[in-house]
């Protein structure tokens, strides 16, 4: 019979050694298996051991005698518990003495078959249990771990982490979360097998801190780790450890990690809600890329549950229009005195509760999941009311200017959107103002560069807003369509301390002229600021030097005030 062919469940026939220092006993047991099992034969543990090493991939099942000359079958039993790939093979001990059951058992053997073989039935009964077992064991284990690292994927780490609970509640767990800071570049600098060194070097050091500790681990993501672990009062000696041996390895220094900790848990919550407070305390360090970690602390639940409580109440905002749009003027300051040109729609969040909310606290909310898209959309549509509301009180349009997020490009509606909008208020497009930051551009260029082609031919104008923040190349920036240029406020507020500053954005306005198009400078709010940026060249001024953002009402004091010069 071919002895490459294995397996019975499926019709393949699995492969089956049989291990026996007595000659009549080996061919005993084959002939009885062997019509269903293919069968090789060794005299001794070391031989078997050979064959093992040999046939490892086609190797469904040792058939096992204890004493033999040699190699016994208890160091047989102990080199196979050992080895990582050749302890997936179920191990069927052949004895008549039920003393060693007890060894064998902690050595890893499967299952006993007793001599003399008197009862074929059972005998192979237990052997197609054994096997059946071993390979549905090896199936869940290909799902429940990580290939690169062994260590649990995350389904299956919560799993244990809610079973450990249930067996030992009253230990005292800590959730951690370990990243590795900017590890895309990682990849991008020295390549994937020198990102996947990285992986596995870190989760070699956590297998073993987990050695001297009561836990278990996962890769969560490409470069996330999750530890469930007893409570430590410090980690600062875990992490140095960590990143010593990181750097003893990789020869790199540049590599840092950040990590989260919740002590303590309330094992009362959700594991998922427990290390959602982990990945916070880790994410606060984000912007930090030196080697760290945070423990998550009442500050930070407060405001989580203030951030909570603003997601939850925002649909409510929304309806209720508690959400209230705020403008602040644009002047053109090219002219010998500043003239009223436009307004930028900004939004505050009158809320029940906390009263008025500025958008710093509830704006990067909704772009983590996916709200602000609604909250754009409700931004939009009061603006182009206002815009005709204004027009049909002063005879005169005032372009307002509205956030069009990144999550909102992606919209395959969003041209329709748009011209619905505007059409319904009795609108042409170039009288709304579209601002895209620069960010957004360079994240997926010619995604970007696509959309605002096609808003463009429809009329819209778009202004590039928080230029200079972003990493535009020239080249970049000379093929996008953009109808101004809006600097980030940061240059501003220090280019009367630093003349650095001052020459970057002299530069950048002095690009703009050459692509011919007109420079906004948002957050102006001194006379020497003013005073230098029209003397640069700059064309049109928004910030505090004319006006804060205002509600409605008051802007239109303003409005009155260019009406009233112009009669």
């Amino acid at each position: 019979m071919a002895e490459e062919t294995r397996l019975t469940r499926d019709g393949i026939r699995r492969l089956v050694l049989i291990v026996d220092d007595e000659h009549v006993n080996r061919r005993l047991l084959g002939k009885i298996i062997e019509k269903d099992y293919d069968v090789i034969y060794a005299e001794n543990g070391q031989e078997a051991l050979d064959l093992i090493r040999k046939r490892e991939k086609t190797l469904s099942m040792i058939l096992l005698d204890l004493i033999m000359p040699v190699m016994d079958g208890y160091e047989l039993l102990a080199l196979l518990h050992d080895d990582p790939n050749l302890s997936r093979i179920p191990v069927i001990v052949l004895t008549s003495e039920r003393t060693a059951e007890v060894k064998s058992l902690q050595l890893g053997a499967a299952d006993f078959i007793p001599k003399p073989y008197d009862m074929p039935e059972v005998i192979l009964a237990r052997v197609r249990r054994s096997i059946e077992l071993a390979e549905d064991s090896s199936i869940i284990n290909a799902t429940e771990n990580d290939t690169l690292t062994g260590l649990y994927t995350k389904d299956f780490f919560f799993q244990h982490a809610r079973r450990h609970d249930q067996y030992y509640p009253e230990i005292e767990m800590d959730a951690l979360v370990l990243n590795v800071n900017r590890f895309h570049l990682v990849n991008e600098l020295h390549g994937r097998l020198f990102g996947d060194t990285v992986i596995s070097s870190i989760a070699g050091q956590i297998n073993r801190i987990l050695d001297d500790a009561d836990g278990i681990a996962c890769r969560c993501e490409a470069d996330t780790f999750f530890m469930y672990i007893a409570h430590k009062e410090n980690y600062e000696s875990m992490m140095n450890r960590i990143v010593t041996e990181l750097n003893d390895i990789t020869g790199n220094s540049h590599i840092s990690l950040r990590m989260g900790v919740y002590q303590n848990v309330d094992k009362d919550i959700d594991i998922e809600i427990r290390f959602d407070r982990a990945t916070l305390a880790c994410n606060s360090l984000r912007n930090n890329y030196n080697t760290g970690f945070v423990i998550y602390d009442d500050k930070m639940h407060e405001k989580e549950l203030y951030s909570n409580k603003l997601i939850g109440d925002m649909d409510a905002g929304v309806e209720e229009k508690q959400f209230k749009v705020y403008y602040q003027p644009k002047y053109d300051i090219r002219s010998n005195e500043p003239m009223l040109t436009s307004a930028e729609a900004l939004i505050r969040w009158e809320h029940p509760e906390y009263g008025l909310v500025g958008p710093g606290s509830f704006v990067p909310l909704f772009e983590e999941n996916g709200l602000v898209k609604k909250l754009d959309h409700y931004v939009w549509k009061e603006a182009a009311a206002q815009i005709k509301r204004w027009k049909d009180k002063f005879g005169v349009t005032i372009p307002i200017s509205v956030n069009v997020s990144r999550i909102d490009i992606y919209d395959t509606g969003l041209e329709q959107k748009l011209l619905d909008l505007v059409h319904e208020n009795g609108l042409e497009p170039h009288e709304y103002l579209l601002e895209i930051t620069e960010s957004a551009y360079t994240d997926d260029s010619q995604q970007i560069i696509d959309t605002v082609k096609k808003l463009r031919e429809h009329g819209f104008r778009v202004e590039m807003d928080d230029f200079g923040a972003g990493y535009s190349s020239l080249n970049m920036l000379a093929a996008l369509p953009i109808d101004a240029l809006k600097l980030d406020m940061q240059f501003i507020r220090k280019i009367t301390e630093d003349e650095k500053d001052f020459k970057m954005v002299q530069l950048m306005i002095d690009i703009a002229k050459f692509l011919k198009i007109p420079v906004i400078a948002e957050g102006v709010e001194t006379k020497e600021q003013y005073d230098l940026l029209k003397g640069a060249g700059c064309d049109i001024i928004q910030g505090y030097y004319f006006s804060k953002p205002v509600p409605p009402e008051e802007f239109e004091k303003l409005i009155e005030a260019r009406v009233n010069h112009n009669a």
